[in-house]
């Protein structure tokens, strides 16, 4: 089978650059070793410049009808009552309407309707859409990928390779690739629990040793992640059920009927948090997105995010080298160039989100508190929060405004007009700069 991009694995990354580029004319063959719907727990959190790309590819009515708008955030502390409520400590609230962008939201929706609305989006596009479920790439022969299917080996010929088959990648193998690696203290638990209807807002709940996300899912539920030491899930479950659901009732008392839904730790899911970054994203006419290239520490809600931005710069630059006839390889270098930096920036973040929640020391608590109600006090440093995270732009944090989350400076009163953030939000020829260059002559 000859195409002009294959790519392996049909995730959200894989699909959504599948979809762009059928959309534009590119003949895309996607491998996906699922024949069915995971019951592995994935991303669920859409942020707004993923919002964007997914409007671009003519799928976000269909996904907002399918999920649950998140316009805050609230970081609750607490001081946990042994079988009572707890006594609240702090409430902070972030909002997402603090980016100047129509985008002014993120949304939380199940991972296999984001999958299934965009492979669906895909095989509109029936004569440049090949998707091959239960298939399995299990790596290059002659310069081809090859593949399994039952007891099968078929070959497929392309002029670009993608790899998006997530942290286990034979594509990354081939470009042999260094990985950059780094472990935690903690961690969680993930499970998806019944929630009352009024239930709507995004929630984190903290003491000085426990931790409980909360995120609402569409059709009255609740994705729920809870930290827990890191090797401590075996004595957890020894405890039995019924600690866990005082845990949660302990912390918030809105789900107590919720958790009892929990019949078995089997629909209880152990999430073991890392990082890890590639040095390279591309070599040759082989290119690595989202996992494959990058994990990020679930704290920021930003792992699915990024192999969607990724798979958007991607697909843009593989669509414009084909209808404007340029050499595919010759311009992978710009997919590495935009997004490497802003996957650091953002595992830099994420990394740091992970360290304010990782030390169960009263002392540590109190500093947190001050420092998350620091980024509300003052609009600068609440206005670059939300960008950053929005992966609508990217406005770093400087030494004042870090001297002023530590409470060694006063809070600006100052509020940031919307002329000034959007000079630092992402514009389409930082997105797909190739395009400018090609004009000025400038593409090396």
């Amino acid at each position: 089978m000859k195409t002009d991009v294959f790519i392996a694995g049909g995730g959200v990354g894989g699909l959504a650059l599948a979809a762009k580029l059928a959309s534009r004319g590119v003949h895309v063959v996607i491998a996906e070793q699922l024949k069915r719907e995971s019951p592995v727990y994935k991303g669920e959190l859409l942020q707004p410049k993923t919002l964007a790309i997914l409007e671009r590819l003519g799928v976000l009515g269909e996904v907002e009808e399918n999920g649950h708008v998140i316009d805050q955030l609230r970081f609750q502390e607490v001081q946990r009552n042994r079988g009572a409520a707890p006594d609240e400590i702090n409430l902070t609230e972030l909002d997402y309407g603090r980016v100047a962008s129509v985008y002014d939201h993120a949304l939380m929706v199940p991972h296999e309707k984001t999958k299934e609305i965009l492979r669906n989006k895909g095989k509109s596009y029936e004569e440049y859409f090949h998707y091959l479920p239960g298939t399995r790439f299990v790596g290059f022969e002659n310069g081809m990928a090859k593949l399994k299917r039952k007891k099968e080996t078929s070959y497929v010929h392309a002029q670009v390779y993608i790899g998006a088959e997530g942290r286990s990648s034979p594509t990354r193998d081939a470009m042999n690739v260094t990985v950059d690696r780094k472990d935690y203290n903690h961690h969680f638990l993930t499970v998806t629990i019944p929630r009352p209807e009024d239930y709507t807002k995004g929630k984190i709940i903290t003491t000085s040793s426990c931790f409980l996300g909360l995120f609402p899912l569409p059709n009255k539920e609740v994705r729920t992640v809870f930290l827990i030491k890191a090797g401590e899930y075996k004595r957890i479950q020894e405890k039995g059920l019924e600690s866990f659901y005082q845990a949660y009732s302990e912390l918030e008392p809105a789900l107590s009927e919720g958790v009892r839904t929990i019949e078995d730790w089997k629909s209880v899911q152990l999430m073991i948090p890392f990082t890890y970054h590639v040095d390279r994203y591309y070599s040759g006419n082989l290119a690595i997105i989202g996992d494959a290239a990058h994990t990020v520490h679930p704290m920021a809600g930003e792992g699915m995010n990024l192999a969607i931005q990724d798979a958007d710069i991607l697909g843009e630059l593989l669509a414009w080298c084909k209808e404007e006839g340029e050499s595919y390889t010759d311009y992978l270098h710009y997919y590495e160039d935009i997004r490497k930096p802003r996957v650091e920036f953002l595992l830099k973040l994420s990394h740091l989100s992970a360290l304010v929640y990782s030390l169960p020391y009263d002392w540590w608590r109190r500093f947190r508190m001050r420092a998350v109600q620091r980024i509300y006090d003052d609009d600068y440093l609440h206005v670059k929060q939300m960008l950053n995270i929005s992966g609508l732009g990217r406005w770093d944090f400087h030494l004042i405004d870090r001297a002023i989350q530590g409470s060694i400076l006063p809070s600006r009163s100052k509020k940031v007009p919307d002329q000034k953030q959007q000079q630092y939000l992402f514009s389409d020829e930082e997105d797909y700069p190739w395009k400018k260059d090609r004009k000025d002559g400038s593409h090396e």
